[in-house]
């Protein structure tokens, strides 16, 4: 019984609380993005995680729309059976926030002994994790990606693709080529 308290003890105090967790997505999840994220608009977006650097889906459409760094991230037009659209992108970041109990057990000893914390700053652990999340409008501002929405598989199918080529392209002239 004194081995599986002291095993139960050193469990807890070694153990970190969640108070965030970031969503995993495992390829893209279509949602309302201010249910997503609160600074986001409330329209429907295509949400999928970016593993890559800040500003590379920046970098990407940049350089595939050839926008000389005009409007990059607002009302990028396509078309689809000769029908244009129009996608945003935002770039979001969810971290992950944990509480680590050893060190502020220990902070708090060293502090009752009269010491200064020796692992301040390590009570609180954060990991960041990034999102894009882009939103597609029609020439009359209707969120395309509304279930409703009569060519939303098409426009879907679209962004698949496009999530698929930016995360498989390391250079980005290349996607300029496809065009």
């Amino acid at each position: 019984m004194k081995q599986l308290l002291i095993l139960l003890s050193l469990f807890i105090l070694s153990s970190c609380i969640p108070l965030r967790i970031a969503p995993k997505i495992k390829d893209h999840k279509i949602m309302v993005a201010k249910k997503f994220k609160r600074n986001l608009p409330r329209d429907h977006a295509f949400v999928f995680e970016d593993p890559k650097d800040a500003n590379e889906f920046y970098n990407y459409i940049n350089t595939k729309y050839a926008l000389n760094h005009q409007d990059v991230e607002w009302n990028v037009p396509f078309t689809i059976d000769n029908e244009k659209f129009f996608f945003s992108f935002y770039e979001t970041e969810i971290p992950t926030k944990t509480i680590n109990l050893v060190p502020i057990i220990l902070n708090a000893k060293a502090e009752q002994n009269g010491n200064e914390p020796w692992l301040e700053g390590f009570e609180f652990s954060r990991k960041g994790n990034w999102y894009l999340a882009l939103t597609v409008s029609d020439s009359n501002m209707k969120d395309c990606l509304n279930p409703k929405y009569k060519s939303r598989e098409k426009i879907l199918n679209f962004l698949q693709d496009l999530k698929i080529e930016y995360l498989n392209t390391n250079n980005y002239l290349e996607a300029w080529f496809r065009e």
